[in-house]
């Protein structure tokens, strides 16, 4: 709203969110790892000057190089630091006052040939305050000093980083005797004093020393857990050096989850070219629905007035063209795009870290669950897994994945084990559903297979353009997809084995299941040989859509995490339709699925094995073991869940239709988050309505799910557009298609070698 510098929020505001997470002002801060910090200080000179706060941060500092680094120096004395892997030096200088010898070691790095270093941080006010017992005199004293400092500062900061590091206030209860006179009020004098005259130096220059002042505000919550009443728990220090990192760092590591500080990035010469379709098409549209209303004007029946009758217009008005309802499509997703851009990509709207607590996470669930069963309807159909129910299914497993999502709450392992097990579902039910569709149509034209891809992909493609992200990046598209083709070509290759075939001769059966096994050979095969699995996805062009930052591990990874829930979605499938065809199942309104005592037994079976299943995922301990054994078990409790469901036959005939509604557009629910709801690709929250996080999120939410529907629609347009019944246009549509992708494929490498 300020349109200000995100640096300047960094350093100078912020708040808490729990006891120890730091949230700046209308940014994101990364947590920078050892590795990251390394590679950003690469060959860089960092120099602390001050006093024993200042040693303080600058052992804080050193240790996210080196975290064995022990505080073992000279406390009243120079202290130097190495990395010799990466050549960073990290100098401690005791000046811990603002006098001419601070002003002698400063002025030295200005004068002549001497190499300067990269960051200065500079500090000190209280030895001052403590040695002249805060007299006025030395007030007046510290204020000339820093009047004489300021202009060696300031031409340091031309090639410089350089920092003035505020006076952090004190306990004044714990001090011991020999600090008593170092007040809150004194500190306060010294730190205005500094502001006023580093501000007025910089006023007129480009080059600015910057203050840092957000070190005061994590003080005042923090420091009545000091040791002396003076200097900081270490945890604090840790936050003043993490936020110093991040303001050097951000602009060059550029993390996604780290906004404060970074730049916007540049437009793209796709974006650009993406920029002037959607901008040509919404003129396009203007103009052809002018020319239609102009029309429509001269054509509309005029009043008799005379006998008040109306005359028909001699000419019909025309229907609505393929052409104005392409253009209107892609207008409305310009529209759409250039939102989320605005959203994501620009520096308009703030963002934030997300902040788990069980309750932020909890208290959402329920009261989705209680309000989906106030919209609870008779279905229309009461077969097992109908399409209500399966709506419903995607419906509320969506919503309890974006409250996942916006709440943090991976960081909770249990929950992050249930939510692994919706993601399992999602794949199971495309198991369950394309092999239905196959096993009972028979259909395995073109156009069903162009129709699905269309659908699952065109919003990723677009958002890849649009978002400049790669499409392994929004990772459960390209694994539905991937899936989707393992499926129409286990059941499409020779020989083709459908339902019709098979009730005529009993032996197709058994052939099907071969198929299945050899299924179940491959996927067992590549998800133990990491080295053949990506081979087969390093090859062009597979390699462009699924690497991600230069490999395909990410993507095997995705791939493995449950690689087996598509094959027990179809082994369902066959096995349930098995069942049906040969009336072993009662699927009646109100009936139970088998005989009363069958279906007591498989009911009492099936709460077991749920509450087992989450038994076992709350108890984990370490999330790659769980993950391991997550592919095997997951299908536990999924086919409780459908049991459950299922068995009883008055729970079979009604759904709620308000997590159906929400489970047709689940797709775009989960795409859309990445960038419109959740902020920098899905690391942060958005923030549209700052200092309100209630209200923030009811508007974010409302606009979300609105833009979510909204996109369902304009791809189900264009897939009846793009994707016609006709083979003979179908195939002239897919030539054009295939067109499209080598233009982007060849504007990217122009990118690449661009960037490069």
């Amino acid at each position: 709203f300020k349109g200000g510098d995100t640096c300047e929020y960094l350093l100078s505001s912020g708040r808490f969110l729990g006891e120890k997470v730091w949230q700046p002002h209308s940014c994101m801060m990364h947590k920078y790892k050892n590795s990251e910090a390394k590679n950003c200080l690469i060959d860089k000179h960092v120099v602390f000057i001050g006093d024993s706060r200042i040693r303080q941060l600058f052992y804080s500092f050193i240790k996210l190089i080196n975290p064995q680094v022990k505080e073992e120096g000279i406390k009243h004395g120079n202290i130097p630091f190495e990395d010799k892997s990466a050549s960073i030096k990290v100098d401690f200088l005791w000046y811990p006052e603002v006098n001419g010898s601070m002003r002698q070691r400063i002025k030295s790095w200005t004068e002549g040939s001497v190499a300067k270093p990269h960051i200065i941080v500079v500090g000190a006010a209280t030895w001052s305050i403590k040695i002249h017992n805060g007299s006025n005199e030395a007030l007046a004293q510290y204020k000339i000093n820093i009047t004489s400092i300021a202009p060696l500062l300031e031409k340091l900061a031309i090639n410089s980083d350089v920092y003035w590091v505020l006076q952090d206030p004190v306990y004044e209860d714990m001090l011991s005797e020999s600090r008593k006179m170092i007040t809150n009020e004194k500190i306060d004098a010294y730190n205005e004093a500094a502001v006023r005259i580093l501000n007025s130096s910089s006023r007129n220059s480009k080059a600015k020393v910057k203050v840092f002042s957000v070190s005061k505000l994590i003080a005042q919550e923090t420091i009545m857990k000091s040791a002396d009443g003076l200097h900081l728990p270490e945890s604090s220090r840790a936050t003043n050096a993490m936020i110093l990192m991040n303001v050097y760092c951000n602009k060059i590591m550029k993390p996604i989850d780290g906004s404060c500080c970074q730049p916007q990035p540049p437009l793209t010469l796709i974006q650009k070219i993406a920029f002037c379709f959607f901008t040509l098409s919404i003129i396009g549209y203007l103009i052809i629905s002018l020319i239609h209303r102009n029309n429509y004007r001269k054509n509309k029946s005029c009043t008799d007035l005379e006998s008040g009758e109306e005359k028909k217009p001699a000419i019909s008005i025309p229907n609505v063209s393929t052409l104005e309802m392409l253009l209107h499509c892609f207008c409305k997703l310009g529209l759409i795009m250039t939102y989320f851009y605005l959203c994501d990509r620009a520096n308009l709207f703030m963002k934030e870290n997300k902040f788990y607590t069980h309750s932020s996470f909890f208290i959402p669930i329920v009261y989705i669950l209680v309000l989906g069963v106030f919209y609870t309807e008779n279905t229309k159909e009461t077969k097992v897994l109908n399409r209500e129910q399966t709506d419903e299914w995607k419906g509320w497993m969506q919503l309890v994945i974006l409250i996942y999502h916006i709440s943090g709450a991976s960081t909770f392992l249990p929950v992050y084990m249930h939510i692994r097990v919706l993601v399992a579902a999602y794949l199971f039910q495309t198991g369950y559903g394309h092999f239905s569709y196959f096993w009972i149509k028979g259909d395995f034209g073109v156009y069903r297979v162009c129709q699905v891809l269309f659908r699952l992909n065109f919003l990723v493609v677009v958002l890849c353009i649009v978002m400049d992200r790669p499409y392994q990046f929004y990772y459960f598209v390209p694994l539905v997809t991937v899936w989707f083709m393992i499926i129409y070509a286990t059941l499409a290759l020779w020989p083709q084995i459908i339902q019709k075939k098979a009730n005529g001769n009993c032996l197709w059966h058994f052939g099907l299941l071969l198929k299945l096994i050899c299924l179940l050979t491959c996927i067992y095969f590549l998800s133990y040989s990491q080295g053949a699995f990506e081979k087969i996805f390093s090859f062009w062009p597979l390699s462009k859509c699924f690497e991600l930052n230069g490999n395909v591990y990410e993507w095997w990874f995705r791939w493995k995490l449950d690689r087996y829930v598509v094959f027990h979605g179809m082994l369902f499938a066959f096995i349930y339709l098995a069942l049906q065809k040969r009336q072993m199942i009662s699927e009646g309104k109100g009936d139970p699925l088998f005989s009363n005592r069958v279906s007591n037994v498989l009911l009492f079976i099936s709460i077991v094995s749920f509450l087992t299943y989450s038994i076992w995922a709350s108890s984990c301990k370490n999330k790659t073991e769980c993950n391991e054994l997550h592919p095997s078990v997951s299908v536990v409790q999924i086919l409780a869940f459908i049991l459950i469901r299922n068995i009883p036959g008055y729970v079979r005939s009604v759904y709620s239709s308000f997590f159906a509604w929400f489970g047709k557009i689940s797709l775009e629910l989960f795409i859309c988050q990445y960038h419109i709801w959740l902020a920098a690709d899905t690391k942060g929250i958005l923030v549209l309505i700052p200092g309100y996080p209630m209200f923030n999120v009811l508007v974010s939410t409302f606009i979300f799910v609105c833009v979510a529907h909204e996109i369902s629609q304009i791809t189900n347009d264009l897939a009846q557009i793009v994707v016609p019944k006709d083979n003979s246009t179908l195939l002239k549509r897919l030539l054009c298609i295939a067109g499209f992708f080598s233009g982007l494929h060849f504007f990217s490498a122009m990118q690449d070698q661009s960037r490069h």
